[in-house]
């Protein structure tokens, strides 16, 4: 019998609709995706060749359960220098993506009943692993007209002697939102003086279009003593399915973390993570990263005006990332609601959007402009003219 705790787990929506594109492209049919959450460039090749390299060499064994030391002490180099922020490599941890490091860091803190404050719209898959290690997912419900961003306010409202944690995710999936530094750092002041944990989740750090990032952990050491820093190699260097994700953080968590993690993954694959090392210390690692999101800042521009131009669609401009989260609600709300809208853009119009209500966020629509500049015309013009086929607007 299956547990109870595991039966109640949703499967990934993102990874459903993209399920659903492939099996009907499998078909022959012309589909086109604004579902998967990973770039369309590939991998830079002097990361694939490292990591041939390695394997070549025979760096096929067990390694370290936190992560190659060399890899750990390039991460403390990369956090130094970009981040603002001194980590020891004792201070760091490697594991299988940084769904796997946040999937850790809660199995470190969280007891039953602990509840963890999500800023909502939110990642669809934190309040699935909150729920499946007994803690109690909190939504703060953001608004669109305020930029989809939190307050020390509007968090402090739902803090209660039960709360263990912050997940803050900026920029964040789905909205693209980027939290002013302002409100973050008073945000983490407010943690630091009732004792909360923050687990910042920056995974998106490298695609902010109109500002420079900025760690919470920077802020002051008392911040950084709460703070897991969160991140991985997916998104920065397209290498999703390398699964080579860290989190640094105080020390005597990065034990139980690296702990845990040698009792579940062992380590990751050893000849990725130094692949994964050759992507921070290559020279032409910043070119490429800076071409990827030039990219993607023409390819938000153009769907935010495409969008825009759909009859009573409003949409928000991201800052970041590579999501576009417009309202759809005039249009759900006729239909019976997000998941069947998505599933008629899908099925009449063959184009794939994630359903916002997973998110947090019914009546929404999520979509990656992580692919080509004429699949993003093609296929916000075939959203257009299915909705129009709905008969709904005058």
């Amino acid at each position: 019998m299956i547990s109870q705790r595991v039966s109640q787990l949703k499967p990934s929506a993102t990874l459903t609709i993209t399920a659903k594109a492939k099996e009907l492209r499998a078909k022959g049919i012309d589909v086109i995706g604004f579902g998967a959450g990973e770039p369309d460039f590939d991998t830079p090749d002097f990361v694939k060749e490292a990591c041939a390299k390695a394997l070549m060499e025979g760096r096929t064994k067990y390694a370290p359960s936190a992560g190659i030391p060399e890899l750990r002490e390039a991460l403390a180099e990369k956090l130094l220098k970009e981040n603002k922020v001194e980590y020891k490599p004792s201070e760091i941890v490697v594991s299988t993506g940084a769904k796997m490091v946040l999937f850790l860091i809660f199995m470190s803190i969280l007891n039953e009943g602990d509840e963890v404050l999500l800023p909502s719209p939110y990642w669809v898959t934190y309040p699935e692993q909150i729920k499946l290690l007994g803690g109690v997912p909190v939504e703060v419900p953001l608004k669109e007209e305020e930029g989809f961003s939190p307050t020390a306010e509007l968090i402090e409202r739902y803090i209660t002697p039960k709360t263990k944690a912050l997940v803050i995710n900026s920029p964040n999936n789905p909205t693209g939102a980027v939290y002013p530094t302002q409100d973050l750092k008073r945000i983490a002041e407010l943690c630091v003086e009732r004792n909360i944990f923050i687990i910042t989740d920056e995974c998106y750090e490298a695609f902010l279009y109109e500002e420079d990032f900025t760690s919470v952990a920077s802020f002051s050491e008392e911040v950084k003593k709460i703070t897991f820093t969160v991140n991985a190699f997916s998104k920065t260097f397209s290498m999703t399915g390398w699964r080579v994700g860290y989190v640094a953080c105080p020390e005597e968590y990065a034990k139980v973390i690296a702990s845990i993690n040698s009792q579940t993954v062992s380590n990751v694959t050893t000849f990725a993570q130094y692949g994964a090392l050759e992507a921070l210390k290559n020279p032409q690692a910043k070119d490429y990263v800076l071409k990827m999101k030039g990219e993607f800042k023409k390819r938000r521009d153009r769907a935010h005006e495409l969008l825009s131009s759909i009859p009573e669609v409003k949409v928000f401009k991201p800052g970041g990332a590579f999501y576009i989260f417009p309202n759809f609600s005039y249009y759900s709300e006729k239909i019976g609601g997000d998941l069947k809208l998505a599933q008629y853009l899908l099925e009449e119009g063959k184009v794939a959007c994630v359903p916002g209500s997973p998110f947090g966020a019914e009546g929404y629509l999520r979509l990656s402009y992580a692919t080509s500049m004429e699949n993003i015309e093609r296929g916000i013009e075939r959203i257009s003219h299915t909705l129009e086929k709905l008969g709904l607007t005058t």
